[in-house]
């Protein structure tokens, strides 16, 4: 019997994921598989690290400064987060991520990338964080906010893009038992993209362009599905039990934290079901 987690992604409500994935690592809850989606894969890999606190420690202290993220790195870079600062300096020197932990977890992690020429999603295996930082930057490029990452051959963008919630895909590898963190409530629904947007898109990625169209669709018929899965037993969902009300690019400290303490609370909640679930 195989276990996976599933980290949908949202910016900076994947603070609600790291309260939840630092409540797994209090509680030393483990899974045989796990797959992220843009800021669920660049926080999540946190978990198999064993860095206890850190990304919301990391995003309290940098989203703040105009040269990490925002208009300055976009205009200079074209890219939301600096990549030299967001994803060079912080991680090696700043506030140092533990590859060395990550890789000697030996649980295999996902990041979900999107193919800008095709369209469709890949599921790139993580074995180095460092050696793979290209593909977790990718994960997490929002189209129109930042530059396609070239890995190989080939330009990728935000996961969520074509997969945002990657249930189906962590099923089929083989894992009998999903649970799944979301980072909206129950009640939310996807609405259709504006249209300016994603004819502006069109000009250079008309494949991203024609996902974006249908996105809210697919998006909403994957939650709908996932709810099934979850009156079924074949799931075990975590969504925030109230709406979380924050930008994606949020930079007060205080909200983020509160964002996270959502995440721990509603986590430590479920501890109960999820070991029974985990269990049965």
């Amino acid at each position: 019997m195989k276990t996976g987690l599933v980290l949908e992604g949202g910016a900076m409500r994947g603070m609600y994921t790291a309260g939840v994935l630092d409540v797994f690592l209090e509680q030393d809850i483990t899974f045989d598989s796990i797959v992220g989606v843009s800021a669920g894969a660049l926080f999540g890999v946190n978990y198999l690290s064993r860095q206890k606190g850190r990304v919301i420690r990391y995003n309290k202290r940098f989203n703040g400064d105009k040269n990490y993220m925002g208009l300055i790195p976009f205009i200079k870079e074209g890219n939301l987060f600096s990549t030299k600062y967001a994803y060079e300096d912080v991680p090696r020197r700043l506030d140092p991520f533990d590859d060395d932990s990550y890789k000697s977890s030996g649980v295999p992690f996902y990041a979900v990338v999107t193919d800008v020429e095709s369209g469709k999603p890949e599921y790139i295996q993580i074995h180095s964080v460092f050696d793979q930082m290209d593909t977790l930057r990718a994960s997490g490029s929002m189209p129109m906010a930042s530059k396609p990452v070239r890995i190989g051959n080939r330009e990728y963008l935000d996961g969520g893009i074509s997969d945002s919630i990657p249930f189906e895909w962590l099923s089929a590898q083989g894992c009998d038992k999903l649970i799944v963190i979301l980072t909206r409530d129950i009640e939310y629904r996807k609405k259709p993209m504006s249209a300016a947007l994603t004819t502006l898109c069109g000009i250079k990625h008309p494949n991203i362009a024609a996902r974006l169209k249908e996105r809210h669709e697919l998006y909403n018929r994957s939650v709908e599905l996932l709810r099934q899965w979850e009156n079924e037993g074949r799931a075990f969902v975590i969504r925030p039990s109230e709406p979380i009300r924050i930008s994606r690019i949020e930079k007060d400290p205080h909200k983020l934290q509160t964002v996270y303490d959502l995440g721990v609370n509603d986590g430590n909640e479920c501890l109960s079901e999820l070991r029974a679930y985990m269990k049965g």
